[in-house]
């Protein structure tokens, strides 16, 4: 793998190309093949939870750890200050947000976002299973989110 100019980004060489590597992109890209393959089953139409019932079967299928309603600490200046309920963790690394709208809008993205400044976390996916499925990818470096004390002690 080779680093760009920044020293960020990391890239992968194929057939004389250099590819972009993601974090955790292997597990996202199945996470997104189960998204496609409920969307196709089902269609438009139902409530949240139902599709939320239709991915973890899906996952399950697929031979994929989650857990739903996963209970996530945030936290403020190092301290916890609440928490939230993921739809699903994956391998407890994924966060995925799933909707049942007919559009995403800046909220939905902004409260994902949110959620992996705020946690240990540092990529999310958000899902609609909307008029046209639509994902979104969120990734947040630990890195960037200021002093890292707070990790060691969510990691307990």
């Amino acid at each position: 793998m080779n680093a760009d100019k920044r020293g960020k980004r990391k890239y992968k060489r194929h057939k004389h190309k250099f590819i972009m590597e993601l974090k955790h992109n292997q597990i996202t890209g199945k996470i997104i093949d189960a998204f496609f393959q409920v969307y196709n089953k089902m269609g438009y139409g139902f409530q949240e939870k139902v599709y939320q019932n239709s991915m973890q079967i899906e996952l399950r299928k697929r031979g994929i750890q989650f857990v739903s309603q996963a209970e996530i600490q945030v936290f403020y200046e190092g301290e916890a200050v609440g928490e939230y309920f993921a739809d699903l963790l994956v391998e407890n690394c994924v966060i995925v947000e799933l909707k049942a709208t007919r559009e995403l809008d800046a909220d939905h993205e902004a409260q994902l976002l949110n959620y992996l400044k705020a946690t240990k976390y540092e990529v999310g996916l958000l899902m609609n299973f909307g008029k046209r499925p639509r994902f979104e990818r969120k990734a947040y470096d630990n890195e960037n989110k200021g002093s890292l004390e707070w990790l060691a002690a969510d990691s307990k």
